[in-house]
């Protein structure tokens, strides 16, 4: 499929993820400079004003949040708001690791440590040219950092993601006794929970009759009247973890 990216997850179904266009790339990079460069701005008439308490020190601050705000902006939006920046959200785009689960802080600032050699007129070639011959459009940031830039999906909002930090969920009361579950399980039951959201009805309905069913039937939780089996899980979910100090 051109221009997809297909990941195999570890419940053994395949991912698909969408690529960014070097079009859209660019815009978001340009709505993102333009933020930037209103923060230097900002920073100017500060200077401005500092300068007559202490014309060096703020002379020497300029200079250091020039180099270091371009890419302090991108490693922190990227790494602490789940791979977007101001651009990528307007442009609805998100950086992934290159096998679909979510960027990680080091990933986020491995890649952009390496954006300003993009900007360099002999490695931008390289660079750019990077993005169009390689299969996941990566350039050498996320080549080194093993992530990929993709279009964020939309899908239609049937379910909430399991809630694992907070409180006890509504439907513990059905769980029951969940001695002898193992962790091995529970990662199995907290990945399907997590993932269920994100996929199409077919995939739902496959993994609730793989991953689902056979675990509640071994650990005798009962299917509940116009209850579905997603919340149910994600109650086992909460209570195992919270009972092994795993929340």
């Amino acid at each position: 499929m051109e221009n997809d990216l297909l990941v195999l997850s570890p419940e053994k179904t395949i991912l698909s993820f969408r690529l960014a266009g070097i079009g859209q790339r660019a815009l978001a990079q340009l709505l993102d400079i333009l933020i930037i460069g209103a923060i230097f701005y900002l920073l100017a008439m500060a200077a401005m004003v500092f300068q007559y308490i202490d014309l060096q020190l703020s002379t020497g601050v300029v200079l250091f949040l020039t180099f270091l705000l371009p890419v302090a902006y991108f490693v922190l939006l990227e790494g602490l708001w789940n791979g977007q920046t101001v651009g990528k959200k307007a442009m609805n785009l998100r950086v992934r690791m290159a096998d679909g689960t979510p960027v990680t802080f080091a990933a986020a600032l491995g890649r952009n440590l390496l954006r300003p050699a993009d900007m360099l007129p002999g490695i931008y070639f390289v660079g750019l040219l990077a993005v169009f011959t390689n299969p996941r459009a990566q350039r050498l940031g996320d080549l080194v950092a093993d992530t990929i830039v993709c279009h964020e999906r939309m899908p239609i909002a049937r379910f909430a993601i399991a809630p694992h930090s907070v409180g006890f969920h509504p439907l513990e009361q059905y769980v029951g006794d969940l001695h002898g579950m193992t962790i091995q399980e529970y990662n199995a039951l907290r990945r399907f929970a997590d993932r269920f959201p994100e996929l199409p009805p077919h995939i739902q309905n496959k993994l609730i009759d793989s991953v689902w069913t056979p675990l509640a039937v071994k650990r005798k939780v009962p299917a509940v009247e116009n209850v579905h089996p997603i919340y149910l899980a994600e109650a086992v979910v909460m209570k195992y973890g919270r009972e092994h100090g795993l929340l």
